[in-house]
């Protein structure tokens, strides 16, 4: 399975001028099994997702989904980075999940915003909602995070879990909120989902 990110001219006749001809002679080419393509895989992918009503009105400029790709790709080797900014609304966030771990088959799906106990916060909800296997690890890490910065940080409601391969985790919604609780999970990412992923190796030997 491939996913396609752009399209252009298929290879052709540079010098004809109707570029309709142009598609039809690299048509015909892939019927006839003489054009070939390589699909390679380099780095993880990661999809970040800011829940904002104003976000996606376009009222309120989005700083906290970009710092997710930002501090991943410091850490970790990232191949495709892709963000979405959604209103508040547990339907839209749970198809948006399904489909980036199910069928687009995304490594990491890093939610931000809509943690806390307001009327419109209901990602945790969501995301209990779809994933197949809880992480309260991760969740009491973002946690011991916060509360050494506020008490507030008591707060937070966030989940964390996997989705067949990919590794789903709620985030704050403030870009300082989001350094904080990324921090202690960044040494795990990768160990995580490579265990999740099916590799093999023995855990304990790390400890060694």
């Amino acid at each position: 399975m491939f996913r396609v990110i752009s399209m252009g001219w298929l290879p052709g006749d540079h010098e004809t001028a109707s570029g309709v001809s142009c598609l039809l002679e690299a048509q015909q080419a892939v019927e006839a099994g003489t054009y070939e393509c390589a699909v390679e895989r380099g780095g993880y992918s990661l999809a970040w997702v800011t829940l904002s009503d104003k976000g996606a009105a376009g009222k309120r400029t989005d700083e906290s989904g970009p710092m997710i790709g930002r501090l991943m790709a410091e850490k970790l080797d990232l191949g495709c980075v892709q963000g979405f900014i959604i209103p508040d609304e547990a339907d839209i966030l749970k198809g948006l999940m399904v489909d980036l771990a199910l069928e687009q088959g995304f490594d990491f799906i890093m939610t931000t915003g809509g943690t806390g106990v307001g009327p419109r916060d209901i990602t945790p909800e969501a995301t209990l909602a779809v994933i197949e296997k809880r992480l309260p690890g991760y969740e009491r890490a973002m946690t011991g995070a916060s509360l050494a910065k506020t008490p507030h940080g008591a707060i937070s409601r966030a989940v964390a879990g996997a989705l067949g391969q990919s590794l789903i985790v709620n985030m704050p919604g403030s870009p300082k909120a989001v350094a904080e609780c990324l921090e202690p999970l960044l040494p795990t990412l990768k160990h995580t989902l490579e265990k999740l992923q099916g590799d093999p190796s023995d855990c304990a030997n790390l400890h060694k």
